[in-house]
């Protein structure tokens, strides 16, 4: 079969760009080929599901058609409602609530005309006996003479005053003779019960420490060390982070021991228990 003769046509020389050319090898080399082309299909049918979809949901389920009047043919009624976004009427919300004048108190005081602090319900206080006695200047329980007031029988107390007493054992031995060699004496040992806060021990003579109280959780005694202590044996904590330690925790049943004066005398003092007592009533 013979050619029409006419001009003859030349195709133009497409050439790839270098980009989408490396791109494509890439992809082949990888095999992300089959990915990319369902990428495409992906993108390129989105557009029609979604059309479907809305289409579908546009149009009324099936047997269930309107008439005009917005009846069904069912004869249900469609009812359009005017949406009202927002709160409620305040009164239709507070409405079971009653309104209060805020100007009229609502609460009263208690009485307390009749009332009592600490109201006698036992015996009176009984005098608790004191063991050994220590120095000549101490007075019995570690207060002051007097200082404790008294009250008649037939009177009622309206205040009771408490405080953290200490019975302590207190043991003294040792010591220098004026010639520097070690006293032979026998140690002395003596029980003082009930000694209040602020009191020096053994005395006021020779006030080794001084009982300030307890601690915190009220199971330690803190007491304050002499300046002409020497030093200290014992399981005790120290309360200052200053390097001489003045102001210390003794537990109860671990004695302490301290080495007082020039003549080194040994007091060993052991707190045996803390209770509080009664110190006044007014």
């Amino acid at each position: 079969m013979k050619r029409p003769k006419g001009p003859e046509l030349k195709m133009p020389d497409l050439k790839v760009p270098t980009f989408a050319a490396d791109v494509y090898w890439d992809l082949r080399e990888r095999r992300l080929l089959p990915l990319v082309a369902l990428v495409v299909v992906a993108i390129l049918a989105t557009p029609f599901l979604l059309g479907e979809e809305s289409e579908q949901a546009a149009s009324p389920p099936s047997g269930a058609s309107t008439a005009p009047g917005g009846v069904m043919a069912d004869g249900s009624k469609l009812t359009v409602v005017q949406a009202k976004p927002g709160l409620r009427d305040y009164h239709k919300r507070l409405s079971d609530r009653d309104p209060d004048d805020p100007f009229i108190p609502h609460y009263t005081a208690p009485v307390t005309d009749d009332a009592e602090l600490n109201p006698e319900t036992g015996s009176p206080e009984t005098t608790v006996p004191i063991e050994s006695g220590g120095d000549e200047d101490a007075s019995p329980g570690g207060s002051p003479p007097g200082d404790t007031p008294s009250y008649s029988p037939g009177e009622k107390p309206k205040l009771t005053l408490f405080a953290f007493a200490i019975k302590v054992s207190i043991t003294k031995a040792g010591g220098k003779t004026k010639a520097g060699k070690r006293s032979s004496a026998k140690k002395e040992r003596t029980v003082r019960d009930r000694v209040l806060p602020h009191t020096s021990l053994p005395g006021k003579k020779a006030p080794v420490v001084t009982y300030m109280g307890p601690s915190g959780n009220g199971k330690k005694a803190v007491m304050l060390v002499s300046t002409k202590v020497e030093s200290v044996f014992g399981d005790i904590r120290c309360l200052t982070n200053e390097d001489i330690c003045q102001l210390i925790e003794v537990e109860p049943g671990f004695p302490v021991t301290f080495v007082y004066g020039a003549n080194e005398v040994r007091y060993t003092i052991n707190v045996i228990k803390i209770e509080p007592v009664i110190t006044g009533r007014y």
